[in-house]
């Protein structure tokens, strides 16, 4: 079983609760999905304009509608494949834009090793998101490596809070491209083992 520092999913009860009372007010998933992608982009500028607090506290509110949206298309009977799709690509469309804003941080301020890094980990996050996704067209669940998207946000939220964005995309070029390399090993393995 792989290590997760955070959960994959809300308890049960919680999400149950979360889902009903966004069903009951009429709520469209996908709504609040790409409100979820609005949200990316509007902390994205924030961390270009250099406010930083501001953006990542507006970046952890919206991450944390990825585990609203999924609740309310159950309890609405609303869950279907292009909701699933489009929240796939919405959740690595907001990542890539907020590093994004990183790159455009350390760029304005000619952090030079800094923009380097931060485009590092958009390789990094994006890679962990398409192993897992190659994995699953071949019929493989794909869920090893400790830092997946959960995290990254995580991490890239309270680094913002805590004025430590370089170390946070530091953590995040590095542990985002050994979660790609230990799934990607995983896939690998599992491929050859059917030969």
């Amino acid at each position: 079983m792989p290590i997760q520092i955070l959960p994959r999913k809300l308890p049960r009860n919680i999400a149950a609760f979360i889902g009903n009372s966004g069903a009951k007010l009429g709520i469209d998933p996908n709504a609040i999905t790409s409100f979820g992608l609005l949200g990316a982009v509007c902390a994205a500028w924030l961390v270009g304009t250099n406010f930083l607090l501001t953006a990542g506290i507006l970046y952890l509110f919206f991450s944390a509608l990825d585990f609203v949206d999924g609740a309310v298309a159950r309890a609405s009977g609303k869950a279907s494949s292009f909701g699933a799709v489009l929240d796939a690509v919405l959740d690595r469309a907001g990542e890539t834009i907020m590093i994004t804003g990183c790159v455009w941080y350390f760029v304005y301020r000619d952090e030079h090793w800094q923009t380097l890094v931060a485009l590092v980990a958009i390789f990094g996050s994006v890679a962990v998101s398409f192993v897992k996704s190659e994995g699953e067209r071949r019929g493989f669940e794909i869920y090893e490596g400790f830092f997946r998207r959960q995290e990254r946000v995580m991490i890239l939220g309270i680094g913002l809070i805590a004025d430590g964005l370089t170390i946070a995309i530091i953590i995040l070029a590095v542990l985002a491209n050994i979660t790609a390399l230990q799934r990607l090993f995983s896939l690998v393995t599992r491929i050859k083992s059917q030969s």
